[in-house]
């Protein structure tokens, strides 16, 4: 039986940095935008993408680029697109995750004001949760459903590229490959840098059916191994 039409490929980027990320501090829904740092980032990030995966050749696929509604992640996304002329589409099921009365607060903040809910959210045991934050499980749900939704319109030929958040990614991509059951020797995936991405492929088993393998994962620029990724201006030094 034939699998429904599908992406060729789905790339997963992280947005550039913004004064929340430099300060440790927790962003959720709160709309900020890139700062400095993050603005040459996804710039660096963009032109990666594009020679790696979007240079125009023959044969080479259509792109279908899609943004969390969210304004870092659609800087992100117009970084990579524009030049390329292609639409940016936004999807408010891409958005971070929701971290309710937390949001704005610094890992320090949370130390000293919920010590027994932070240390429980360290540990992956849910903490958070007491506080309004959005469930990992209706994360991954809402994420796995806007990228499958996404894959079928762009269709086969079509690379889509997805521009999101850390947790959100990290989230979705552990519901999509079934990483997301409890396991007392793991806790998860670990968020990606700023600016990096994650790459899907279909598998499309012989007896019908689709499933997706990851293929990368927290990949970035060769400078972003490098101490230039977070302090720009060492390079003009």
């Amino acid at each position: 039986m034939p699998t429904a039409p599908h992406a060729r490929s789905i790339t997963l980027v992280r947005h550039g940095r913004t004064a929340y990320n430099a300060a440790s501090r927790i962003q959720g829904w709160i709309d900020i935008a890139l700062d400095d740092v993050g603005e040459w980032q996804v710039r660096q990030t963009a032109q990666a993408l594009q020679n790696l995966y979007a240079a125009r050749r023959p044969g080479a696929a259509r792109q279908l680029v899609v943004s969390s509604d969210l304004g870092r992640a659609r800087q992100t996304a117009h970084a990579f697109a524009d030049s390329l002329g292609l639409d940016v589409h936004t999807d408010d099921r891409m958005r971070e995750r929701n971290f309710g009365e937390w949001e704005g607060m610094s890992a320090q903040e949370l130390q000293q004001d919920f010590p027994e809910d932070y240390h429980s959210w360290a540990q992956m045991t849910g903490g958070e949760l007491k506080h309004g934050a959005e469930s990992k499980q209706h994360v991954g749900a809402r994420g796995a459903a806007a990228l499958r939704d996404w894959s079928g319109r762009a269709g086969d030929g079509t690379d889509l590229f997805v521009f999101s958040h850390g947790a959100w990614i990290a989230q979705t991509l552990q519901t999509m490959l079934g990483l997301d059951r409890i396991d007392a020797n793991f806790i998860g995936m670990v968020s990606m840098r700023n600016a990096h991405w994650a790459r899907l492929v279909p598998f499309e088993q012989p007896e019908g059916g689709l499933r997706w393998r990851l293929i990368d994962y927290n990949h970035g620029p060769a400078l972003a191994d490098t101490g230039q990724w977070e302090h720009p201006d060492l390079a003009r030094r």
